[in-house]
């Protein structure tokens, strides 16, 4: 009896470990850093698909977008943060707030979809945004530009998802170079970032976008690859994104994986340990 008594202890004792360990993990999660692993190529070349970085929630202040979303597939979990956190959801405040600066890389609740995404902050509230033959134009003014040779990277499937990259030398068969323009941007506030261009299509040709209160505009390094802010919501796009989306900024990478999974160590890229995000 004394055997069986000390065994339960021993298991009761084993899950309370695992309890306080999950709620300091969550507490952690929700309040400071939240990990993040890049699934697509929109911010190229500044984040690679398969890096894995972790997310300062601290930067901006909290709000419900602070909560995580816990989303299982395989065992039909879906839990959004609005659930967890609703309390705090409606506003377009958040507690102890700072705003995001221009040209800060940023994670952000989609404001349809709820999905978690990476872009750079591009405008501002108030600010009239406009693209005109591929270049970036900011209350009218374009921004500066410096050619920057090109992006080479092996045409091939790319993270767990497989997808293949874009080529402005397309079409490119399997294991061939896959070449894209590459620029340096400098935004009015002088801070510069690389971006890449394929093709001249309809998002390097757009109306002016004037950013609403409390609201700011994103879009992506990889110009001609990236669903933004230049894609209006009813479209599928990421349209203005309020102030309360933000989840939080991108500061360094940790590592970055080259294979179908994070955890294939053998794939990881030695040039990219502990990398800032620029």
């Amino acid at each position: 009896m004394a055997s069986e008594a000390k065994k339960k202890s021993g298991f009761l004792e084993t899950v309370k470990t695992i309890v306080y360990a999950l709620l300091i993990a969550g507490i952690f999660r929700s309040l400071f850093f939240q990990p993040f692993w890049i699934p697509s190529g929109s911010m190229k070349e500044t984040l690679l698909i398969g890096d894995f970085l972790f997310v300062n929630k601290m930067a901006y202040g909290y709000s419900y977008a602070s909560c995580p979303s816990i989303r299982i597939a395989s065992l039909g979990i879906n839990i959004d943060a609005k659930n967890i956190c609703s309390v705090f959801d409606g506003d377009n405040a958040r507690l102890w707030g700072s705003e995001p600066e221009r040209g800060d890389v940023v994670v952000f609740r989609h404001p349809v979809t709820g999905l978690d995404f990476i872009k750079r902050v591009i405008g501002l509230p108030g600010d009239r945004i406009q693209m005109r033959r591929g270049v970036l134009h900011i209350n009218g003014e374009p921004v500066e530009l410096e050619d920057a040779g090109v992006f080479e990277e092996v045409y091939g499937p790319q993270g767990p998802q497989g997808s293949r990259p874009r080529c402005e030398n397309g079409p490119v068969g399997t294991g061939g170079l896959c070449v894209k323009s590459r620029q340096i941007e400098t935004l009015p506030n002088g801070r510069s970032h690389p971006i890449l261009n394929i093709a001249m299509q309809g998002t390097d040709n757009t109306g002016v976008y004037t950013v609403p209160e409390g609201h700011y505009f994103f879009m992506g390094d990889n110009r001609d690859n990236s669903t933004d802010s230049r894609v209006p919501q009813a479209a599928r796009g990421v349209g203005f994104v309020p102030f309360e989306n933000l989840i939080g900024r991108a500061d360094r990478i940790m590592f970055s994986s080259a294979g179908r999974s994070m955890f294939s160590f053998w794939t990881w890229r030695g040039d990219r340990f502990f990398k800032g995000v620029e």
